[in-house]
């Protein structure tokens, strides 16, 4: 175990649950795999407790591939753009470097990051959300401008922006056409 590992099993696993990953999942809601491709068999999936969530996010070959997966599953989501759900950086970093870079913040904050997943959360209309599409697509062009934004909004009230743009400045900046 490293640091990040301890504290991921300080903070999710409050019953001190031991043993292989098989026998872990047993009642497990949700389960976000960044580990190997195949470590995951339907078998394991079956223990775990109904309308479960899986984040299988080993790339190219998800821990368990979504076709084997999803009767057993709730939502499925891997880092693959040819199956729904799609989890990819790109949905994050392009807006929280630019609000960022905006306001030439000290650094980026925890707030600034949470500011950056609330933002790409409220890019799907509740109307639209559904199993198939919890995060937005990585084509969605409204995404990295909201992030922007909420990030560049956070660094000022924060107090780590260098420079105090005005009430406007962030609509005139995102909409420069190239």
């Amino acid at each position: 175990m490293n640091q990040v590992k301890e504290w991921f099993a300080d903070h999710t696993n409050a019953d001190r649950v031991t043993g292989s990953l098989s026998e872990c999942m047993k009642g497990a809601d949700v389960l976000i795999g960044v580990s190997s491709p195949g470590l995951l068999t339907a078998a394991d999936l079956k223990k775990m407790a109904k309308d479960s969530i899986v984040f299988a996010m080993a790339n190219p070959v998800p821990e368990i591939m979504p076709e084997e997966a999803l009767p057993y599953l709730r939502i499925m989501a891997t880092g693959r753009s040819d199956y729904p759900n799609q989890i990819n950086n790109v949905l994050c970093f392009p807006g929280l470097f630019k609000g960022a870079l905006r306001c030439c913040a000290r650094q980026i904050n925890e707030d600034m990051k949470l500011a950056a997943a609330r933002a790409i959360a409220s890019c799907i209309p509740e109307d639209e959300l559904n199993e198939d599409e919890i995060i937005p697509s990585v084509y969605n062009r409204m995404v990295a401008d909201k992030v922007a934004d909420e990030v560049e909004r956070v660094a000022v009230a924060a107090g780590l922006a260098r420079k105090h743009p005005s009430d406007h400045s962030l609509f005139e900046v995102s909409n420069i056409q190239s």
